[in-house]
């Protein structure tokens, strides 16, 4: 398989909306237009529970898994994080959607997990700490974008800089939530099972 078709089956495999077509599955409306906006598990969880916000999760991580599979298959560890990589990419700008996806966080650990099983754990622990105690979504995702190429480095320089470039593209989609952090305007998770 060609490094070429390879990305652009990591690209396509990532634009999947899945969030959007969970919601529209269970009868939730058009993510796009309730909640944030936003297509991604988060609101996902808003508008329809944690229930269906695990699955959105789930299958948004199933397609960045892919894709790093098909990377690692086609040219090795670093090429698969670079896949990786591009499956965000189509996780956060999906032709389909006008480019207008989610903001990265549940592929991101897909990417994770399929790289390494350890520092997977290790940062979703991370997350889950710093979101349950601080409430905020957000903020446990910076510190894992904040994280996340240091450890990649420690793998290998080729995934060091994959992880970079993955950390940089999730932190500027992340930038309004960062700022209402600090303003105090960010929104509050919303731990409901089912809504």
């Amino acid at each position: 398989m060609s490094y070429f078709f390879s990305l652009i089956l990591s690209y396509l495999l990532g634009s999947i909306p899945f969030g959007l077509l969970v919601a529209k599955l269970f009868n939730k409306g058009d993510l796009r237009k309730v909640g944030s906006g936003n297509i991604g598990a988060t609101n996902v969880m808003r508008v329809g529970g944690l229930r269906l916000a695990g699955l959105t999760w789930i299958l948004d991580m199933t397609k960045a898994i892919v894709a790093v599979l098909i990377g690692c298959h086609a040219g090795g560890d670093a090429f698969g994080a670079w896949c990786g990589f591009v499956a965000i990419v189509g996780h956060c700008f999906p032709v389909w959607l006008n480019f207008r996806g989610g903001k990265g966080i549940s592929a991101l650990f897909g990417v994770l997990l399929a790289m390494n099983p350890l520092l997977f754990v290790i940062l979703g622990i991370e997350w889950l700490i710093v979101a349950l105690g601080t409430g905020f979504s957000s903020a446990g995702a910076t510190v894992v974008f904040c994280l996340m190429p240091i450890y990649g480095f420690v793998i290998g320089i080729g995934v060091g800089f994959a992880f970079l470039a993955i950390a940089v593209l999730c932190l500027v989609r992340h930038r309004e939530n960062i700022l209402r952090l600090f303003k105090g305007k960010e929104s509050k998770i919303e731990w409901k099972w089912k809504k």
